[in-house]
């Protein structure tokens, strides 16, 4: 399961997917955000699952990961659907005590299921096509204008790339712990819940001491390479638009225009 985790994963490419500048792709995934919530009907669900699908395929990042990444969201999705299916108010089709199923409850349960699937999946695509560091460089230049609010723009934007990069680590720590605890007998999937909760305790102690231990480490290296926050830093690769970016955005912009005109007029 922990495997299946493939948030903060980054696949180096050379497709355009991969060159467009990360400001670019974090615009578009707000606009894509911004489209999917407000999609209502088969058209405007369609339409958002036949984007997805082009920018996979631009990107040629595999779909296997892309669904591998929706397994330890399944229960959360499930439930959502079951909510929804059997809670929802409407014309009964079916009715067994407390719960009933109703057409609007089909149409809101299949609805919401494909609202975070597709969320899930068009979010994590922006950290497969772009590296930790030009990830921080966007949200960097996206938020400057906040500088002169006193804002800790270039920290802020530190701290998200440094937990973006190290989540991949983590993961992969605590599957060593676990595989180093089964291997001294526990036992992780029998019993009840709260014996399930009270197993865990072996696994988190070391890898919080883990943690701390590889925070401490990168406050060390930074410290000897000097590093005192963002004032007067250079970037090596300075982020400018190319007319690729422009093009891309308007795209995008025009997709989200008509998926809330389709969906406005309740399609």
């Amino acid at each position: 399961m922990l495997k299946d985790i493939t948030l903060g994963q980054y696949f180096p490419g050379d497709t355009p997917a991969h060159r467009l500048d990360p400001r670019t792709k974090i615009l578009l995934v707000i606009l894509y955000i911004a489209a999917l919530f407000s999609a209502k009907g088969p058209a405007t669900y369609g339409a958002m699952i036949l984007t997805l699908f082009v920018c996979v395929r631009i990107s040629r990042v595999k779909a296997r990961a892309l669904f591998r990444g929706l397994r330890p969201v399944v229960v959360i999705i499930l439930f959502t659907g079951i909510l929804n299916l059997f809670f929802t108010p409407g014309a009964y089709l079916f009715q067994w005590g407390p719960l009933h199923i109703s057409d609007a409850g089909i149409r809101l349960a299949v609805s919401m299921v494909l609202r975070i699937m597709l969320l899930i999946m068009g979010t994590f695509l922006l950290t497969y096509t772009t590296s930790p560091i030009r990830l921080t460089d966007g949200l960097e230049r996206l938020l400057n204008p906040l500088k002169k609010l006193r804002v800790p723009v270039h920290e802020l934007a530190m701290m998200m790339s440094i937990a973006l990069r190290f989540i991949p680590t983590l993961i992969e720590e605590t599957d060593k712990i676990m595989s180093a605890q089964k291997a001294r007998g526990a036992d992780f999937e029998s019993g009840n819940l709260f014996r399930r909760a009270k197993a865990m305790l072996p696994i988190l102690v070391p890898l919080f001491i883990s943690a701390f231990r590889r925070a401490d480490e990168l406050a060390v290296a930074m410290e000897c390479r000097c590093y005192h926050g963002g004032e007067g830093r250079t970037k090596l690769h300075v982020l400018r638009f190319a007319a690729r970016d422009y093009w891309t955005l308007a795209f995008g912009c025009a997709i989200t225009a008509a998926v809330m005109t389709l969906a406005h007029f309740g399609y």
